[in-house]
């Protein structure tokens, strides 16, 4: 069976982390993806590290898969050989600011004035017009502006969050948005201009909390170690000095919890706990006699309260025990990479579908094409 995307050619003019890693996941499903890089130095993530056996482990994160051209766009051959490529290309995305993109010719709605067939992606920080549309935006920048800082961390110190989240969620926005224009095309042989923003998807993703606030007129506390509108919903200690997450979403998992964890029944009508909201405004009363519990019993029998009371729970890894995660390696959802420095282990990537091959286990050197993509893109601008 062939993969979803085969024989779809992406020409990607892009670097760090949003762009790369909307296209890595384009690569993963049989796409053939072009990455063009700025001559003598590449994209900058390849030097942000060199964790992956002397590769930055941000660039082999999001560049499998791919073939790479090294262009100085200033350089009238090397521009002359990129609109080429533009014009045998399926898809284009790019996520430079968008005053260079727009001084370059190359936003989504400059390509497709010649092309209209063309599905054209552009990433930006905060969007196209607005008072803030050429700020630099980086991860943490957007964190910041986004809200997830503001939601992250406890009352005394606000936190950014552990991983690249702004990036990311504009990322798979990006990714869903060209997969949805290419079924379109499919059917009606459009293209689209697709324009993602960091912000606006970093909003979609704090706008849960963001309501509540609006409705409220109250921003939710950060509370560190809980959630602040659930309860209990958090990380708890136990009596060995290790943590356990404690999930209890619905009065039927509260009441699952007070029998068989906190094995008093009582707690289930306890006026103070009997709902949602009633936890949440009790959370201290409420965490006391948890931590009560918890600290009266070994480590041990807590967690067999908890699978015999069906309560969800889960142990608290750092990257290295998730690394060696049960079920990760059980399932056997890791896979070898060759990089330009040599060999590394990665995660094979969450798409599961059946009869499609593993993706290209792949990381390219700076300017390596070696499935030839250059030639064959040239000889379709050709043809077009």
């Amino acid at each position: 069976m062939s993969r979803p995307l085969d024989g779809i050619i992406v020409v990607a003019l892009e670097q760090a982390v949003a762009a790369p890693f909307a296209t890595r996941q384009l690569a993963d499903l049989g796409a053939e993806v072009l990455k063009v890089e700025r001559a003598g130095e590449g994209d900058f993530a390849r030097t942000y590290d060199s964790a992956m056996g002397g590769t930055s482990s941000f660039f082999v994160w999001a560049n499998r898969g791919k073939q790479s051209i090294a262009l100085d766009l200033k350089a009238p051959e090397d521009r002359a050989t990129f609109d080429q490529l533009i014009v045998g290309a399926d898809v284009f995305i790019q996520n430079l600011s968008p005053s260079a993109a727009e001084r370059m010719g190359v936003l989504a709605s400059q390509l497709r004035e010649s092309r209209p067939e063309l599905i054209a992606c552009d990433i930006s920080g905060y969007g196209l017009g607005g008072p803030r549309t050429n700020d630099k935006a980086y991860d943490l920048a957007i964190q910041a502006e986004g809200g997830a800082i503001a939601l992250t961390g406890t009352p005394e110190q606000a936190n950014k969050v552990g991983f690249s989240i702004a990036d990311i969620a504009s990322a798979m926005y990006a990714f869903s948005s060209i997969l949805a224009a290419l079924y379109r095309r499919q059917a009606t042989g459009e293209g689209a201009s697709v324009e993602v923003s960091m912000l606006e998807s970093l909003v979609e993703w704090t706008a849960a909390p963001t309501y509540n606030a609006v409705g409220s007129g109250a921003v939710p506390p950060r509370s560190g170690h809980r959630h602040t509108m659930i309860a209990p919903y958090g990380l708890y200690g136990l009596a060995d000095g290790t943590d356990v997450l404690i999930g209890v979403q619905s009065n039927r998992d509260w009441a699952a919890f007070a029998e068989h964890v906190l094995q008093d029944t009582a707690l289930i009508s306890d006026p103070r706990f009997k709902d949602n909201p009633d936890r949440i405004a009790n959370i201290r009363a409420l965490e006391a006699v948890i931590d009560a519990s918890f600290m009266a019993a070994p480590a041990s029998e807590i967690l067999e309260r908890l699978r015999i009371g069906k309560v969800t729970h889960s142990q608290v890894n750092d990257p290295l025990a998730l690394w060696q995660h049960e079920q990760l390696r059980t399932r056997d959802r890791f896979m070898s990479v060759t990089t330009p420095t040599g060999e590394a282990e990665v995660y094979t990537p969450p798409f599961n579908i059946s009869g499609v091959d593993g993706p290209d286990p792949h990381v390219p050197a700076l300017g390596e094409d070696t499935a030839g993509l250059v030639g064959r893109l040239l000889a379709r601008a050709q043809t077009s």
